[in-house]
């Protein structure tokens, strides 16, 4: 099941909870009881392999993950 990080914007605290992703935009209360919260944005980091050649500096044609460097 995925996790979703709230942040309360009465006392700032932010929590994660577990919850099927149809009820992902569902209100959340904070731990503390405050129902004043928000849903953050969650960024996933995807890193090159040893194995994968490292991006040439000021080559042309892209690089990096996003060029095809690392994914393949």
């Amino acid at each position: 099941m995925p996790r979703y990080e709230y942040r309360c914007r009465t006392c700032g605290d932010t929590f994660e909870l577990s919850r099927p992703m149809a009820r992902s935009a569902d209100p959340a209360d904070c731990p503390a009881g405050h129902d004043d919260t928000v849903k953050l944005l969650s960024t996933v980091a995807v890193g090159c392999t040893k194995s994968a050649p490292a991006p040439k500096a000021g080559g042309g044609g892209g690089g990096g993950c996003c060029g095809g460097g690392c994914c393949g």
